[in-house]
């Protein structure tokens, strides 16, 4: 942990709540990446990473200040982007809701010197869509659990912390999150490998 993030946790508990911003301007963009991964929409992640601060604020009093802060907040807002993910299941989608801003998670780009053909660009956009729709087949905690894993670069036992669930059944969640996006994506692909062939 930074001597930045030890100040901030100090003095936030010590009753001067302004200096949670460090903590804030710190981690925010680590949290949006992850929760418009999660949710999909980047108007529900700005919701998600809000509500995970005010979380984190909140129980800051029972963090354990020898450990690190970030696994800490993004186990906050792993939590915090599954509640919205049910949430918003339950309800009807956004309007013009269309999964535009997805950070990283993005077919790999040529060099900016190249131009990529119409045809490669319309692969692009159509793997991505295939892609959006099969995460968007996953339950909450494999999807969350796929994408700190497999996006994010999270550990297992940061995950399972996350989720709050065993390494174990952590593993299975990634497991069965792998073998639905390779069902779901399979066609996807076949129909690719034909069109190229």
């Amino acid at each position: 942990m930074t001597d930045a993030e030890r100040a901030a946790i100090r003095e936030t508990r010590a009753g001067n709540p302004d200096t949670f911003a460090v903590l804030v301007r710190l981690h925010s963009r680590t949290l949006y990446r992850l929760a418009v991964r999660i949710v999909g929409h980047p108007e529900r992640a700005e919701d998600v990473v809000q509500e995970a601060f005010l979380r984190a604020f909140r129980a800051l009093d029972r963090f354990d200040a020898e450990s690190e802060i970030l696994p800490w907040l993004r186990r906050i807002a792993a939590n915090a982007a599954i509640d919205e993910l049910r949430r918003a299941r339950r309800e009807e989608p956004l309007e013009g809701e269309d999964h535009q801003e997805w950070g990283e998670w993005r077919p790999s780009r040529l060099p900016a010197s190249t131009e990529p053909s119409p045809d490669r660009r319309t692969a692009s956009a159509q793997m991505g869509r295939a892609a959006r729709r099969a995460l968007d087949g996953l339950s909450p905690d494999e999807r969350t659990a796929f994408l700190m894993r497999h996006v994010e670069g999270c550990s297992i036992a940061e995950i399972s912390r996350a989720l709050g669930k065993r390494e174990n059944a952590t593993k299975q969640s990634i497991f069965r999150a792998v073998r639905k996006l390779r069902r779901s994506l399979a066609a996807w692909t076949e129909v690719r490998r034909e069109e190229l062939a």
